[in-house]
Protein backbone atom coordinates (compact mmCIF):
# COMPACT_ATOMS: atom_id res chain seq x y z
CA UNK A 1 0.00 0.00 0.00
CA UNK A 2 2.78 2.25 1.12
CA UNK A 3 4.41 2.36 -2.52
CA UNK A 4 1.03 2.36 -4.11
CA UNK A 5 0.20 5.60 -2.76
CA UNK A 6 3.80 6.80 -3.62
CA UNK A 7 3.14 6.10 -7.53
CA UNK A 8 -0.31 7.48 -6.94
CA UNK A 9 1.23 10.77 -5.49
CA UNK A 10 3.87 10.72 -8.31
CA UNK A 11 1.34 10.38 -11.10
CA UNK A 12 -1.01 13.04 -9.75
CA UNK A 13 2.10 15.14 -9.43
CA UNK A 14 2.53 14.80 -13.64
CA UNK A 15 -1.15 15.38 -14.54
CA UNK A 16 -2.28 17.91 -17.04
CA UNK A 17 -5.45 16.88 -17.73
CA UNK A 18 -7.46 20.26 -17.57
CA UNK A 19 -6.04 22.92 -19.61
CA UNK A 20 -7.38 26.02 -17.28
CA UNK A 21 -5.78 25.05 -14.30
CA UNK A 22 -2.45 23.94 -15.78
CA UNK A 23 -2.38 27.22 -17.42
CA UNK A 24 -3.20 28.63 -14.45
CA UNK A 25 -0.68 27.08 -11.91
CA UNK A 26 2.23 27.65 -13.81
CA UNK A 27 1.39 31.05 -14.29
CA UNK A 28 1.06 31.86 -10.61
CA UNK A 29 4.10 30.08 -10.47
CA UNK A 30 6.29 32.11 -12.85
CA UNK A 31 4.76 35.40 -11.59
CA UNK A 32 4.88 34.31 -7.89
CA UNK A 33 3.75 37.12 -5.26
CA UNK A 34 5.96 39.70 -4.19
CA UNK A 35 6.55 38.04 -0.51
CA UNK A 36 7.42 34.84 -2.07
CA UNK A 37 9.62 36.17 -5.16
CA UNK A 38 12.81 34.06 -3.65
CA UNK A 39 10.49 30.80 -3.96
CA UNK A 40 10.97 28.25 -6.70
CA UNK A 41 7.41 27.51 -6.93
CA UNK A 42 6.07 23.72 -6.92
CA UNK A 43 2.87 25.26 -9.92
CA UNK A 44 1.65 21.36 -10.55
CA UNK A 45 -0.68 19.72 -8.84
CA UNK A 46 -0.36 18.63 -5.38
CA UNK A 47 -0.59 15.09 -4.22
CA UNK A 48 -1.90 13.85 -0.49
CA UNK A 49 0.45 14.25 2.37
CA UNK A 50 0.30 11.99 5.50
CA UNK A 51 0.96 8.23 6.31
CA UNK A 52 -0.25 5.09 4.28
CA UNK A 53 -1.36 3.50 7.19
CA UNK A 54 -3.82 6.92 8.05
CA UNK A 55 -7.00 5.77 9.67
CA UNK A 56 -8.45 9.28 9.50
CA UNK A 57 -8.51 11.71 6.38
CA UNK A 58 -9.09 15.26 6.24
CA UNK A 59 -10.48 16.19 2.75
CA UNK A 60 -10.25 20.07 1.54
CA UNK A 61 -11.46 21.55 -2.10
CA UNK A 62 -7.77 22.84 -3.52
CA UNK A 63 -4.44 23.98 -3.22
CA UNK A 64 -3.89 27.75 -3.26
CA UNK A 65 -2.18 29.40 -5.14
CA UNK A 66 0.54 30.50 -2.96
CA UNK A 67 0.22 28.12 -0.30
CA UNK A 68 0.48 24.62 -1.70
CA UNK A 69 0.77 25.62 -5.63
CA UNK A 70 4.12 27.09 -3.72
CA UNK A 71 5.33 24.86 -1.64
CA UNK A 72 3.97 21.28 -3.08
CA UNK A 73 1.93 20.20 -0.13
CA UNK A 74 -1.56 20.26 1.06
CA UNK A 75 -2.59 23.24 3.09
CA UNK A 76 1.32 24.56 3.41
CA UNK A 77 2.02 27.84 3.40
CA UNK A 78 -1.14 29.91 3.58
CA UNK A 79 -3.68 30.61 6.52
CA UNK A 80 -6.05 27.80 5.94
CA UNK A 81 -3.48 25.29 6.58
CA UNK A 82 -2.06 27.46 9.70
CA UNK A 83 -5.75 26.65 11.07
CA UNK A 84 -6.03 23.07 10.10
CA UNK A 85 -2.16 22.18 10.88
CA UNK A 86 -2.90 24.37 14.80
CA UNK A 87 -6.15 22.37 15.24
CA UNK A 88 -4.15 18.83 14.36
CA UNK A 89 -1.84 19.58 17.01
CA UNK A 90 -4.12 20.84 19.32
CA UNK A 91 -5.83 17.54 19.33
CA UNK A 92 -2.27 15.59 19.19
CA UNK A 93 -2.37 14.38 15.25
CA UNK A 94 0.05 16.26 14.06
CA UNK A 95 3.69 17.05 15.69
CA UNK A 96 3.98 20.61 14.96
CA UNK A 97 1.33 23.31 15.23
CA UNK A 98 2.82 25.16 11.68
CA UNK A 99 2.93 23.64 8.11
CA UNK A 100 5.83 26.34 6.53
CA UNK A 101 7.38 24.01 3.76
CA UNK A 102 8.15 20.21 2.87
CA UNK A 103 11.13 20.30 4.58
CA UNK A 104 9.77 22.37 7.99
CA UNK A 105 9.37 18.05 9.29
CA UNK A 106 5.70 18.23 9.87
CA UNK A 107 4.66 14.62 11.15
CA UNK A 108 0.84 13.29 10.86
CA UNK A 109 -0.28 10.94 13.22
CA UNK A 110 -2.71 8.50 11.55
CA UNK A 111 -4.02 11.52 9.37
CA UNK A 112 -3.53 11.97 5.86
CA UNK A 113 -5.10 14.97 4.09
CA UNK A 114 -6.24 15.33 0.29
CA UNK A 115 -8.40 17.52 -2.25
CA UNK A 116 -11.12 16.75 -4.83
CA UNK A 117 -8.72 18.82 -6.77
CA UNK A 118 -5.02 18.90 -6.73
CA UNK A 119 -4.43 22.06 -9.43
CA UNK A 120 -4.47 25.27 -7.37
CA UNK A 121 -7.84 26.65 -9.48
CA UNK A 122 -8.65 30.59 -10.60
CA UNK A 123 -10.49 32.83 -7.41
CA UNK A 124 -10.60 29.00 -5.30
CA UNK A 125 -13.50 27.94 -7.53
CA UNK A 126 -12.86 24.25 -9.61
CA UNK A 127 -15.39 23.98 -12.57
CA UNK A 128 -17.77 20.96 -12.10
CA UNK A 129 -16.23 19.43 -14.81
CA UNK A 130 -13.00 20.14 -13.43
CA UNK A 131 -13.84 18.72 -10.11
CA UNK A 132 -15.09 15.44 -12.19
CA UNK A 133 -12.06 15.28 -14.06
CA UNK A 134 -9.93 14.71 -11.31
CA UNK A 135 -12.25 12.53 -9.35
CA UNK A 136 -10.62 9.24 -10.38
CA UNK A 137 -7.24 9.92 -8.16
CA UNK A 138 -9.25 10.21 -5.06
CA UNK A 139 -11.33 6.98 -6.06
CA UNK A 140 -7.61 5.83 -6.09
CA UNK A 141 -6.47 7.27 -3.18
CA UNK A 142 -9.67 6.13 -1.22
CA UNK A 143 -9.06 2.62 -2.38
CA UNK A 144 -5.27 2.42 -1.31
CA UNK A 145 -6.57 3.94 2.06
CA UNK A 146 -9.63 1.38 2.63
CA UNK A 147 -7.88 -1.17 4.52
CA UNK A 148 -6.99 1.25 7.62
CA UNK A 149 -9.32 3.80 6.98
CA UNK A 150 -12.25 4.61 9.51
CA UNK A 151 -13.16 8.27 9.32
CA UNK A 152 -12.76 11.26 7.06
CA UNK A 153 -13.27 15.01 8.07
CA UNK A 154 -14.57 16.62 5.09
CA UNK A 155 -14.19 20.51 4.79
CA UNK A 156 -17.46 22.85 3.43
CA UNK A 157 -19.88 21.83 0.96
CA UNK A 158 -17.32 21.53 -2.12
CA UNK A 159 -15.28 18.77 -0.63
CA UNK A 160 -18.75 17.18 0.41
CA UNK A 161 -20.54 17.15 -2.88
CA UNK A 162 -16.86 16.03 -4.57
CA UNK A 163 -16.62 13.24 -2.26
CA UNK A 164 -19.70 11.47 -2.18
CA UNK A 165 -19.15 10.22 -5.65
CA UNK A 166 -15.88 9.19 -4.90
CA UNK A 167 -16.96 7.05 -1.73
CA UNK A 168 -19.54 5.74 -4.06
CA UNK A 169 -17.61 4.88 -6.91
CA UNK A 170 -14.51 3.23 -4.53
CA UNK A 171 -17.32 0.59 -3.33
CA UNK A 172 -18.71 2.66 -0.04
CA UNK A 173 -22.75 2.28 -0.06
CA UNK A 174 -23.69 5.89 0.18
CA UNK A 175 -27.56 6.66 1.54
CA UNK A 176 -30.31 8.20 -1.06
CA UNK A 177 -30.29 10.83 -1.15
CA UNK A 178 -27.33 11.86 -0.70
CA UNK A 179 -26.45 13.32 2.65
CA UNK A 180 -26.65 17.21 2.61
CA UNK A 181 -23.37 18.88 3.53
CA UNK A 182 -23.86 20.83 7.18
CA UNK A 183 -20.87 21.85 9.89
CA UNK A 184 -21.24 18.90 12.54
CA UNK A 185 -22.69 16.39 10.09
CA UNK A 186 -22.14 12.86 10.68
CA UNK A 187 -22.70 9.87 8.14
CA UNK A 188 -22.02 6.31 8.32
CA UNK A 189 -20.91 4.59 4.92
CA UNK A 190 -20.76 0.77 4.72
CA UNK A 191 -18.78 -1.64 2.35
CA UNK A 192 -19.34 -4.93 1.57
CA UNK A 193 -16.73 -6.97 3.28
CA UNK A 194 -15.05 -4.15 5.01
CA UNK A 195 -15.71 -2.16 8.00
CA UNK A 196 -18.11 1.01 7.88
CA UNK A 197 -16.40 4.08 7.66
CA UNK A 198 -17.86 7.22 9.31
CA UNK A 199 -18.40 10.85 7.33
CA UNK A 200 -18.26 14.04 8.83
CA UNK A 201 -18.94 17.42 7.99
CA UNK A 202 -16.90 20.72 8.85
CA UNK A 203 -17.14 24.08 7.51
CA UNK A 204 -14.01 24.72 5.64
CA UNK A 205 -11.14 26.61 7.56
CA UNK A 206 -10.86 29.36 4.65
CA UNK A 207 -10.23 32.62 5.88
CA UNK A 208 -13.35 33.98 5.22
CA UNK A 209 -14.91 31.40 7.62
CA UNK A 210 -12.31 31.86 10.35
CA UNK A 211 -12.11 35.97 10.13
CA UNK A 212 -15.80 36.06 10.34
CA UNK A 213 -16.04 33.70 13.41
CA UNK A 214 -18.67 30.79 11.10
CA UNK A 215 -15.30 28.12 11.72
CA UNK A 216 -13.73 28.82 15.40
CA UNK A 217 -10.80 27.03 16.21
CA UNK A 218 -12.87 25.21 18.75
CA UNK A 219 -15.83 23.79 16.43
CA UNK A 220 -12.33 22.54 14.88
CA UNK A 221 -10.91 21.31 17.29
CA UNK A 222 -14.35 19.27 18.65
CA UNK A 223 -14.99 17.97 14.71
CA UNK A 224 -11.24 16.60 15.20
CA UNK A 225 -11.40 15.41 18.04
CA UNK A 226 -14.70 12.80 17.50
CA UNK A 227 -12.94 11.71 14.21
CA UNK A 228 -10.33 11.05 16.13
CA UNK A 229 -12.42 9.20 18.52
CA UNK A 230 -13.92 7.09 15.29
CA UNK A 231 -10.94 6.21 13.94
CA UNK A 232 -9.19 4.59 16.87
CA UNK A 233 -6.57 7.57 17.07
CA UNK A 234 -5.76 8.81 20.38
CA UNK A 235 -5.86 12.51 20.93
CA UNK A 236 -3.92 15.00 23.91
CA UNK A 237 -6.04 16.36 26.70
CA UNK A 238 -7.55 20.04 25.59
CA UNK A 239 -5.15 22.56 26.30
CA UNK A 240 -6.76 25.93 25.98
Amino acid sequence: MDRGLAELDERIAGCRACPRLVSWREEVARTKRAAFADWTYWGRPVPGFGPPDASLLVVGLAPAAHGGNRTGRMFTGDRSGDVLYAALHDVGLASRPTSVSVDDGLTLYGVRVTSPVHCAPPANKPTPKERDTCRPWLVTELRLLKPTLRAVVVLGAFGWQAALPAFAEAGWTVPRPRPAFSHGARVGLESPGDRPVELFGCFHVSQRNTFTGRLTPEMLRTVLRTAAAAAGLPTSPYAG
